[in-house]
Parts: C-alpha cells; structure tokens; sequence
C-alpha cells in the first residue's frame, strides 16, 4: 500500500473553503425551514384571525371556530395543527401584524415565548438580544424567566437599554451590562454551607458559555488564576475577561462569603495594577467585580469612593428563585436606584 501523499497548503485551503460553504448552506438551509414554519404560522394567525372578525358575534365565536379547524387539521397534518396552537398563531398575527417585522433568525419557538410578554418593550428587548447573541430558544426562555430585562433596567434607564439592544450605543458603563444579582444554577451546585472558591471556579470554567451569558453582554475570556508580581509579594486573579462593548479588561474575584471591605479593597488593588501596568492607552479603565454570597450595600459605598464606577459588588445565587422573589428583588432594586438618583438631583 502507497503511503498517503501529504495534502499541500493550496490543497487544505481548499478543503477549509468548500467544507465553509458546506456548513453555511447547511445552517440557511435549516433557517429556511424554521423560517418557513415562522410563516405558516403567521399566515395560519392570519386567515383564523379574517374569519373570526366577519363571524359571529358571540364572545366564544374564535375559541369555537378553533377547536373545529383543528378537530379536522390534526388527523392529517397533526399536533402542530392543535387548538393550543392555533390559538398561538392568531395572537402570533395579532402581536405581530406586518409579515416584513418577522426576523428570520428566529423560530416558531422563540416566538411563542415572546408573543406572551405583554410589555411591548420588554419583547422587543428579548427579540434584539436572542438575534444579537444567536440565543436558543431554551437560552431566551431561560434570561426571560431570570427576569434579565427587568434586572438591567432597575438600574438604569430603559431607554438606555433598548438602545444597546438596537445598536444605536455602545454601553457606557458597567452597570449597563453586568447583572446584579447574577443567577447561576446552571452549575448544578447543591445548596449547602461552604464551598471552596476553587471547587466553584473549577465550575465556572466548565460552564464557561453559560456563565458568560449570564454576566452580561460582550465578555470574551482572558485567563484564570492570573498571576501578579508586586514587588516579592504573589497575587492571583480569579478569573480575568475582556469586554468588547466597553473596550477594558474586566477581573472577577470569586468569595463563597459575605463581600467584605478587605475583599474590595484587594480587588481594587488588582484594578490598579490592570490600569497602570496592562492596559493600553487606548483602552478603557479595567473594571473588578466582586462576586460574593452575599454584600451589605452601605458597607461596599463606605468602602469605595463616591465617584466609584469601576468596582462592582454583585451577588450571586446558585438556584433560580420563585417569580414572586426575583420580583421582590427587582422592585427593591429600582427603589434603591430611585434612591441613588434622588440624592444625586438634591
């Protein structure tokens, strides 16, 4: 048997082209399905909602209509015909009234889940994001569920947010795309009384994908366990990222603990070090997130100077709460912001 002739540069470059082309068309040809049903669905809304309207007076008249379409539409083209379905594409047609407002990165659903969020803003916050970070639709069920939408806006403007999400600003600062608190039951992690921080960090890294969503938008991973030389004394970061929206470096320090001002002030230590010997001129000032069981929010003010914008205290928690908690912990938020923005007026 003649030994295997060595493939040239040319020849792997080739390869690399074609099996390109070959997954794109495979990916369009997926999206042309999924897109295809998005449309089905849509015209399906349509025609059901044309016919309610010149029908019956009667308040059940849509519900009754319904059932029967799909008494007939289920045995031959089945369950995807239902009537929990079909009500689902008439408020699809209605939620959605212009067929060109349809975006095909997204599927029937994705556009189930939005279609139930009443807040026409609030679904046009989750529509951009699942288009702008390619979310899956458990991805999207999941960040609605955690509330994401109103745990960035109890902090800032909403305006402010939406425009991020359509691309007509780039985040200013750090409040606008880190999360506090941060919800991290994907780990797995069981509830119980300590943990070790490297056991946790081992963790992260091995839900690195998850844990960088769940932090914000535009983190890119850097290292962990950074080492810094000052003078004969060793440090170690965490974990180090990079964020392209702000353009800086972005250091995490991980407690199992209550935050303390000890652990702040060694954080701004790290921050300082990333500022005056790592970072370039034209980068942004290095923002540090301590990220702790649990914080006291006047200790962390006490302990970081008034015109602080670069170190964050975020808790996180290793299961997702109830709604009525994660609302609780929405509406506590906005009241402190209002708070905040208030003594900034006086």
């Amino acid at each position: 048997m003649k030994d295997a002739v060595p493939y040239s540069s040319s020849e792997n470059q080739l390869y690399e082209d074609v099996r390109a082309i070959i997954e794109e068309a495979r990916t369009n040809a997926v999206r042309s399905v999924d897109f295809n049903r998005v449309l089905m669905y849509w015209k399906t809304g349509r025609r059901v909602f044309e016919e309610e309207q010149k029908g019956s007076n009667r308040a059940d008249y849509g519900s009754y209509l319904i059932e029967r379409l799909a008494q007939r539409l289920v045995p031959g083209y089945g369950s995807g015909f239902s009537t929990r379905q079909l009500h689902f594409s008439v408020q699809f047609y209605r939620t959605y009234p212009k067929v060109n407002a349809l975006r095909s990165q997204l599927n029937w659903t994705q556009y189930r889940t939005l279609i139930q969020i009443s807040d026409p803003d609030k679904r046009e916050y989750y529509e951009l994001e699942s288009v702008n970070n390619c979310w899956t639709a458990r991805e999207l069920e999941r960040q609605k569920n955690s509330l994401l939408y109103e745990r960035l806006v109890k902090s800032n403007d909403k305006e402010a947010v939406l425009a991020v999400a359509r691309k007509e600003r780039i985040p200013e600062s750090p409040t606008e795309v880190v999360k506090d608190p941060m919800y991290l039951e994907f780990l797995g992690l069981e509830q119980k009384a300590h943990y070790y921080e490297s056991e946790m960090e081992d963790t992260l890294i091995t839900h690195l994908q998850e844990f960088l969503m769940e932090l914000g938008n535009g983190f890119l991973f850097s290292d962990r366990q950074k080492r810094i030389l000052i003078e004969d004394d060793e440090y170690k970061v965490d974990l180090v990222l990079y964020n392209r929206l702000l353009r800086c470096f972005v250091l995490i320090d991980l407690k199992t603990h209550k935050g303390t001002h000890q652990d702040l002030g060694q954080l701004q230590m790290y921050v300082n070090y990333y500022d005056r010997v790592v970072k370039q001129a034209d980068e942004n000032p290095t923002i540090g997130i301590l990220l702790c069981t649990e914080k006291n929010e006047t200790a962390v003010r006490m302990a970081l100077p008034e015109n602080n914008t670069t170190i964050i205290a975020s808790k996180y928690e290793l299961y997702l709460p109830s709604t009525e908690q994660l609302i609780e912990e929405v509406e506590e938020g906005k009241r402190e912001f209002n708070r905040k923005s208030s003594r900034r007026i006086e």
